[in-house]
């Protein structure tokens, strides 16, 4: 499905990390590939891959940890800007191919076509040892087919929701995969059952997530007025989605604002305004009265009072921050037409599935109205007590998700150790 639901723990259903599907429609991979013969005194080089702004943030820890064991190993692949931080050389920009939904990739697909058939051509010329794909199915899976063919062994980091919808990329991860390493416990046995070799690593966000500031710094750093409570909007990562929740965001403010005297604080990525342009924020922005801030929406979520979180890897932070939140995502009538008969689980947020029921308020498609939005928003904003339910509630989400090691060390060791069985 297009919208992009966040997290689960062991002991409650399946639930759906809808990844974005970009590379479903494109042609099957070249029959020209054959194996290559690796000359390992020439250099020890690892692809790795990642689609989206969480692969990426997850591919980056894991290039940093797998560096601290083998500092002689070079990096190359589709990166993001962490992943670029880390030292990873540049052959695609992941953020060519962030798309999300069914019908809205049909026009990108020449263009993410292209980027991936640069990615296996670089492989191709530079042989890698091995390669992690991290997350983006779609995508990875035409990769890992290539990939296959060519010989390299393939690390999948963060496994595909086949347990929610498309169980048929069983198959392609059976054949491709070396070692699945999953991020959620009940993977590991759902895929194992299916003869996929799969390992639950831990949810990397599970340690990293936390606020940098205090309350009072991150309303001082922001001049944000003390008294009043903190609404954050968090609209989502990538331009479409952004553009499809914007309107209805701003007719909440209107809405929560004639009934409560609140501070709207609107918690954009790194980077939006030079990617978007200044002027794409501006139906939310234009009067002045919501806030904006860039690459702070962990602060901006563990200090809000409410959080209205687009569905997706967000909410999962917004679970491990403990905040009370309202979710909500749309994508285009085409992909939700299609897509909603395909999913098989009661809800579309990770963090009720994580409850094992509706723990907080999920708006998708139709039901994301600002009627909604706001009401469920001054429930919320009328009731300490229930903030302090849901927040207590939350603390089970986090505790559901952490593995007890280092997430990014346990993959890391995992694939030094392959590296060095492929050299002996």
């Amino acid at each position: 499905m297009g919208w992009r639901p966040s997290a689960t723990g062991a002991s409650f259903p399946p639930p759906p990390r809808a990844t974005p599907v970009t590379a479903s429609f494109l042609p099957a991979t070249p029959r020209a590939l054959t194996p290559r013969t690796l000359d390992w005194e020439v250099s020890l080089k690892i692809l790795i891959s990642a689609g989206e702004a969480s692969g990426d943030r997850y591919a980056a820890g894991v290039a940093r940890a797998i560096l601290k064991l083998r500092p002689d190993l070079e990096f190359f692949g589709c990166t993001g800007e962490e992943m670029r931080a880390a030292g990873v050389r540049t052959v695609v920009d992941s953020a060519s191919l962030a798309v999300v939904g069914l019908a809205e990739v049909v026009s990108h697909i020449p263009r993410i076509y292209g980027e991936y058939r640069r990615l296996v051509a670089a492989a191709e010329r530079e042989r890698p040892a091995l390669a992690v794909l991290t997350d983006s199915a779609g995508f990875h899976m035409r990769v890992a087919n290539a990939l296959k063919n060519k010989g390299i062994p393939i690390i999948q980091l963060v496994a595909p929701q086949a347990w929610a919808w498309r169980e048929y990329r069983v198959r392609n991860l059976r054949r491709n995969v070396t070692e699945l390493h999953c991020i959620f416990p009940f993977e590991e046995s759902f895929f194992r059952e299916r003869g996929v070799n799969a390992h639950y690593v831990g949810h990397p966000l599970a340690r990293i997530v936390k606020a940098r500031w205090s309350r009072n710094e991150f309303f001082a750093r922001h001049r944000l007025p003390e008294g009043r409570p903190l609404v954050a909007l968090c609209p989502g990562s990538r331009r479409g989605e952004i553009a499809r929740h914007l309107a209805v965001l701003a007719e909440t403010v209107e809405r929560v604002s004639a009934a409560r005297a609140c501070t709207f604080l609107l918690a954009a990525p790194s980077g939006s305004a030079e990617r978007f342009g200044t002027a794409f924020f501006d139906p939310i922005r234009g009067d002045g009265r919501v806030r904006y801030c860039e690459g702070e929406t962990w602060d901006a979520m563990a200090h809000a009072d409410v959080t209205l979180a687009a569905s997706g890897t967000v909410t999962m932070e917004a679970a491990l921050l403990g905040a009370p939140m309202v979710t909500y995502y749309r994508v285009s009538p085409l992909t939700y037409f299609v897509g909603k008969p395909l999913v098989r689980v009661p809800f579309y947020s990770m963090v009720n599935l994580v409850a094992g029921r509706r723990l907080v308020a999920e708006y998708i498609q139709s039901g994301m109205t600002a009627a909604n939005l706001a009401g469920e928003t001054l429930r919320l904003l009328d009731s300490p007590e229930e903030r302090a339910r849901v927040k207590a509630e939350l603390g089970a989400v986090r505790a559901a998700l952490e593995a007890g090691h280092d997430p990014f060390e346990e993959s890391a060791r995992r694939i030094v150790k392959h590296i060095q069985e492929e050299v002996r």
